[in-house]
């Protein structure tokens, strides 16, 4: 029941499109049981063509009993009045009326439903995108891609499967099985009382095969993030992959993988659909011994009921089977879904401890410094950051060296709030950037990575991203400044050429000058500079350190560099060595300490 109410929940903007389907359902399941009612005439025509008998007039009564016989009477004057012929071509087009009403009704109702898994996916799916584009960057470094791809694809898949099998359960199948029962109580309640007594034996064998499912569901899907996480992996890292030679040892471990999803979901299938054909048995071990029940009713003289009733009861007791069976399959569904969607709410319900405060503070603009005061940051129990206090006065250029994993690209990240500090403190100007807002500190800043982060979409919109008002002239400045517009106008075309995923129908030079002036179009205060030239060849270097220095003309800027020839003329250098900043000072100041600096710039072969 708690599985069931979770996928409900889901559910609850689309109540209308639930009401319709129900006033469907119940057409439909009425039409279906008239539709199988009707053989009773049909019956009476064909083994009873005596049509001269003297009818004892029935009154009308709703005693089962007395309603049978009434019903009888009416249906065999119908028959004497028309004669047997007539009356059987009233019957069949009957059949074929009711039929029909009954298939149109089942129509409207799929249509319906159709409209509210197809909802609840879209719904689904964009709740979660947008909470995984809000959680901070610290939650991606404990999940996996693919088991992220995974839980939006698959699991809502299962998802929408559960909704499909919540809204049968609660909604459909209910009303065929109610209306087949009274009518199966109606012709003889002793018959229906000794079915009754004998079907929670197949209930509780369905149910035991049930409990075992959403474990392994949950299992399954897991393994299958596993699998899809691999196959992210190897498309981003195939030319390593093919330079080490390496496509077997790869192809072993998505193998590997692959064949520990196939045994668990075939785990899941067998026990999945078990419950269909032990269902359907169970049914016919039902059905046989009601043919043995009511059979030897119909031969006792002092218990009997009419041949044409009972075939009806059997016809009707038989429909009733698919519903009850369609349930428990309904059923597996929710199991299979609640499975998934605990998967997706733990997506949902996690903590998102990067937000703005209750009344955030605003800034016009940078009018003093920037301040690190006794800063200090964790990645768990492990401390990158101790203690470390500098100040980057407006349009100064700050420049942090150091060795690799010496704490300056979590220093940088520090600023914009991608992390929140573990103590100490942040201002810019007066103000702690926990007291502004997220959308406010971060429109300052103008962030340009080691590997620019392109998307496959034109070269406009990638330098409009952050700024959809701008024109495509104001994009074309940024683009001269950032050195880029040359190569940009060479493009098939143009500005409107689209550059493949993440940028791959660009060279690394080129990418990062589209990020450059996706920078410069932002037009921020404060630049944040991680390593952006250390992956690019000498002559796209050169044309990458002139769009940076155009760049930071009139700004405040916070530089991460590998290669200390590009921040020579920076105003402060601190050298950053496990958390610490142990020098500071100009090119020339630590050149003449003969310290770490120095020890560095002799390593990169300059002076």
């Amino acid at each position: 029941m708690k599985q069931l109410k979770s996928i409900l929940r889901i559910v609850r903007d689309y109540r209308s499109r639930q009401g319709q389907y129900i006033v469907f359902n119940a057409l439909a399941s009425i039409f279906s049981l008239f539709s199988i009612a009707a053989l009773i005439p049909f019956l009476e025509v064909v083994f009873n063509q005596d049509t001269s008998q003297v009818l004892e007039v029935k009154a009308f009564s709703w005693k089962p009993e007395m309603l049978l016989e009434y019903l009888d009477y009416r249906l065999r004057s119908f028959i004497v009045e028309r004669g047997s012929l007539t009356s059987l071509y009233y019957f069949s087009g009957a059949i074929i009326v009711l039929f029909l009403l009954k298939n149109v009704f089942n129509y409207l109702s799929f249509y319906t439903i159709a409209f509210t898994r197809s909802g609840v996916v879209r719904d689904l799916r964009k709740r979660v995108y947008h909470k995984l584009v809000d959680l901070p960057v610290s939650f991606y470094s404990e999940e996996r891609k693919g088991d992220i791809i995974s839980r939006l694809t698959n699991d809502v898949k299962e998802v929408e499967w559960g909704v499909v099998g919540a809204i049968e359960m609660l909604f459909k199948h209910p009303f065929y099985i109610l209306f087949y029962i009274i009518s199966l109580v109606l012709i003889s309640w002793k018959l229906t009382v000794f079915s009754v007594l004998i079907l929670p034996i197949s209930g509780y064998l369905i149910s035991r095969i049930a409990k075992r499912l959403k474990s392994t569901a949950q299992k399954g899907q897991k393994k299958l993030g596993e699998v899809i996480n691999v196959i992210e992996e190897t498309l981003g890292g195939l030319k390593v992959i093919k330079g080490f030679n390496a496509e077997g040892q790869i192809k072993n471990f998505f193998d590997r993988k692959n064949g520990e999803h196939f045994k668990l979901m075939l785990k899941l299938h067998r026990k999945e659909l078990a419950a269909s054909p032990v269902s359907e048995f169970l049914g016919s071990v039902v059905i046989s011994a009601i043919l043995m029940f009511g059979g030897a009713m119909v031969l006792n003289q002092t218990h009997a009921i009419d041949g044409k009733y009972f075939i009806a009861y059997i016809a009707i007791f038989a429909q009733l089977i698919t519903p009850a069976k369609s349930l428990t399959e309904s059923y597996f569904r929710v199991q299979k879904a609640s499975a998934s969607f605990e998967r997706l709410s733990s997506i949902l319900e996690t903590e998102n401890t990067i937000v703005d405060p209750k009344e955030p503070k605003r800034i016009e603009q940078l009018t003093s410094a920037i301040r690190y005061e006794d800063v200090s940051f964790s990645y768990g129990d492990k401390e990158v950051i101790s203690n470390m206090s500098f100040e980057i006065r407006k349009g100064q250029t700050v420049a942090l060296v150091g060795a690799s994993g010496g704490g300056k690209s979590t220093l940088a990240d520090l600023l914009p709030r991608f992390y929140d500090v573990k103590s100490g403190a942040i201002h810019i100007d007066q103000y702690n950037i926990k007291d502004l807002s997220i959308e406010d500190l971060r429109s300052k800043m103008g962030i340009v990575t080691q590997e620019p982060i392109l998307f496959n979409d034109s070269v406009l919109e990638n330098i409009r991203l952050g700024n959809q008002q701008a024109s495509r002239e104001d994009a074309e400045k940024a683009a001269r400044i950032a050195n880029a517009h040359d190569f940009i106008s060479t493009l098939e075309n143009g500005y409107d050429t689209h550059i493949g995923d993440r940028g791959s129908k660009l060279s690394g030079g080129q990418r990062q000058r589209v990020a450059i002036a996706r920078a410069v179009l932002k037009n921020p205060e404060i630049l944040i500079l991680d390593e952006a030239t250390s992956a690019l060849d000498t002559e796209s270097e050169k044309l990458v350190q002139e769009a940076i220095e155009n760049l930071m003309k009139g700004r405040t800027s916070l530089v991460i560099a590998h290669r200390l020839s590009t921040i020579k003329h920076a105003d402060n250098i601190l050298v950053i060595d496990r958390g610490r900043v142990v020098e500071q000072g100009t090119h020339s100041e630590l050149i003449d300490k003969d310290g770490h600096y120095k020890k560095l710039v002799d390593l990169q072969g300059f002076s």
